[in-house]
C-alpha cells in the first residue's frame, strides 16, 4: 500500500547496504511477491518508550505498537534486566513431559491469577497463532475423550484473524488474506461479520444483536450441534478493521455455546494485557467466562515471543479423568514452549503492569484516544473511526466509493505514507489506517497523532484533487 512520495518520503527507503540484503534475502510476512526483491523496507534500528528510529536516524511514534503488542513501551530496563538474567542463569532447556523451569511455572501461577473464571490451566506456546492451533486441538481432543469425536467443526466469523499457520490461517475470515494458499473448508465456518458501527448502521444495535444471534442459531442448526466443537471470538476483531460487536453479542453468543455444548475461545491475543484496559477483556469487559483463552504480544510487552492457552479446570479434568489408556500422552507443543527467557520477560512485564497500573492509564487516555481520533471524520475523505480505548481504524474513502477499491486503497496508502513522512507510522490495510500505540502513550502523543493524521487526509485531498491518486 506504501507509495513513494518525493526523494525522501513514503514508499524510499533508507540504511544502504543493509536495505540490500533485507531486499535480497528475507522474505517478509505480507510482501507484496510482485514486487520481491525491488524495494526498500523501512530499516528501524532503534525504540525507546513510544518512538522507533531507522538506519538514516529519523525517529518515528509508533501508533502500531509494533504489532498490537508493545504495551510498557520499548527500552524499559526491567524487561531487559529480567531478559538478561535468566539467559544467564539458564537460556533454555526442554519443557517436554515431566521437565519443568521456575519462570514457566511462575507465570502460569500469574495467569491463573488474572484470567478469569476457573481458567487455572495453562499450556505455553510461541505466538498467537500457535496457541490458536492449540485451543482448536485442545477442543477435539475434549470432546474425542468424552466419546464424541465428530464434535471437530469450528465457528469462526469474516473478518477475523486468527494467525497464520495453516489451522489459524483457515480460521482467519480477513479476505484480502486469502491467496494461493490451502485452507481447510470441511470443517471451519465463518459466520457473519459482527460488527456494528452506530455511526452509520442501518439498524438499532438490538435488531443488529438479533440478526447476528439468528444467523448463528441458523449455522449451528445447519451444521448440527452434535457436530460443532467449538466458536473462536476475538472479543473486538482487531486485524480486520477494529469491528466492534453490537452490545450484549458476547452474552449471547456464550449463551448459545453453552446451550449446545459448544466451547467458546476468546482469542485475546489483542485485546488481553491492557489493550483495552483490563489484563484479559472477556470477563472484565463484556461479561463473559469462556473456556478457554488465548493470549500472547502483550504478554511480553513484544519483547520475547510467547503465547498461552489459559484452560478452564473443566476441560483439563476432562482430559485427565477420560485419557486414553494406551496413549495418555499430550501430543501438542513445541520446542520453545514455555521458553524461560520468554516466560521470565512476562513476569518483568506483569510487574510493571501492576507497579504501574497500565490498565488504570488506558482507561484514562483510551477514551481520550478514540474521540480525538473522531474529529478526524471533519475530513471528506475519513468514511468512518472505530476504537475501542487504544485500537483504533480509521477508513478512508474517495468520496463517492465504498470498501477497499483501489482507488480507495490507494488513497490510505498516501495518508500513510504522508503520516511516515511526517514521523508517524501507522499500519495501511486495504482501505483502512490502523492503530494500537503503546499503552504508555500520553494524551499529548496522541494529540501529535491526530495532528500529523489532519495534516496527512489534508495533503491526500489536495493530491485527489490534483488528479494524482488513481
Amino acid at each position: 500500500m506504501r507509495q513513494e512520495i518525493g526523494e525522501t518520503g513514503g514508499g524510499l527507503r533508507r540504511g544502504g547496504s543493509l536495505v540490500a540484503k533485507d531486499a535480497r534475502h528475507v522474505l517478509h510476512p505480507w510482501a507484496d511477491l510482485s514486487a520481491l526483491g525491488g524495494q526498500g523496507s523501512l530499516m528501524v534500528c532503534e525504540a525507546q518508550g513510544v518512538e522507533v528510529m531507522d538506519s538514516a536516524g529519523r525517529k518515528y511514534l509508533d501508533a502500531i505498537g509494533g504489532m498490537w503488542c508493545v504495551t510498557v513501551g520499548y527500552g524499559r530496563p526491567e524487561l531487559i534486566d529480567a531478559m538478561q538474567a535468566q539467559a544467564r542463569r539458564m537460556p533454555y532447556f526442554t519443557p517436554f513431559a515431566d521437565v519443568a523451569n521456575e519462570p514457566a511455572a511462575e507465570l502460569a501461577a500469574l495467569l491463573a491469577e488474572l484470567s478469569p473464571g476457573d481458567l487455572n490451566r495453562v499450556h505455553f506456546t510461541t505466538c498467537g497463532s500457535t496457541a490458536v492451533e492449540s485451543a482448536v486441538r485442545i477442543a477435539h481432543l475434549y470432546f474425542a475423550s468424552r466419546g464424541r469425536p465428530a464434535k471437530r467443526h469450528v465457528l469462526s466469523r469474516v473478518n477475523a484473524y486468527h494467525g497464520s499457520t495453516y489451522l489459524a490461517a483457515s480460521l482467519s475470515g480477513k479476505e484480502a488474506d486469502r491467496t494461493r494458499f490451502h485452507y481447510e473448508t470441511e470443517w471451519v465456518h465463518h459466520l457473519e461479520n459482527p460488527g456494528f458501527d452506530p455511526d452509520d448502521a442501518p439498524l438499532s444495535a438490538s435488531e443488529r444483536l438479533g440478526q447476528l444471534i439468528d444467523g448463528m442459531e441458523a449455522a449451528i442448526a445447519d451444521i448440527g450441534p452434535e457436530n460443532i466443537a467449538c466458536f473462536i471470538a476475538e472479543p473486538v476483531l482487531a486485524s480486520g478493521g477494529v469491528l466492534i460487536p453490537p452490545p450484549g453479542y458476547h452474552q449471547a453468543t456464550r449463551e448459545l455455546c453453552r446451550r449446545h455444548d459448544i466451547l467458546y475461545i476468546s482469542d485475546e491475543v489483542v485485546t488481553g494485557f491492557g489493550r483495552v484496559g483490563h489484563f484479559f477483556a472477556s470477563e472484565a469487559k463484556f461479561g463473559i467466562v469462556p473456556d478457554m483463552v488465548v493470549t500472547a504480544k502483550g504478554l511480553t510487552s513484544g519483547y520475547q515471543p510467547l503465547g498461552a492457552v489459559l484452560i478452564s479446570d473443566h476441560i483439563a479434568g476432562t482430559l485427565t479423568e477420560s485419557a486414553d489408556p494406551a496413549k495418555p500422552v499430550f501430543s501438542n507443543g513445541f520446542t520453545y514452549s514455555g521458553h524461560p527467557v520468554a516466560c521470565a520477560t512476562a513476569i518483568a512485564n506483569i510487574d510493571v503492569m501492576q507497579r504501574e497500573d497500565i490498565c488504570g492509564h488506558v482507561r484514562d487516555v483510551g477514551p481520550y484516544f478514540v474521540e480525538r481520533l473522531r474529529e478526524l471524520r471533519n475530513s471528506p475523505l475519513v468514511s468512518a473511526v472505530r476504537g475501542d480505548h487504544l485500537m483504533a481504524c480509521v477508513e478512508c474513502q474517495v468520496p463517492g466509493e465504498t470498501g477497499p477499491t483501489a482507488r480507495n486503497q490507494a488513497l490510505a496508502g498516501r495518508v500513510d505514507a504522508y503520516c511516515e513522512k511526517a514521523g508517524l507510522l501507522v499500519r495501511p490495510f486495504e482501505n483502512l489506517c490502523i492503530m494500537s500505540p503503546p499503552l504508555v502513550i500520553t494524551k499529548d502523543e496522541i494529540d501529535r497523532i491526530v495532528a500529523i493524521m489532519t495534516e496527512s487526509l489534508a495533503r491526500a485531498e489536495h493530491d485527489l484533487r490534483a488528479g494524482e491518486i488513481c
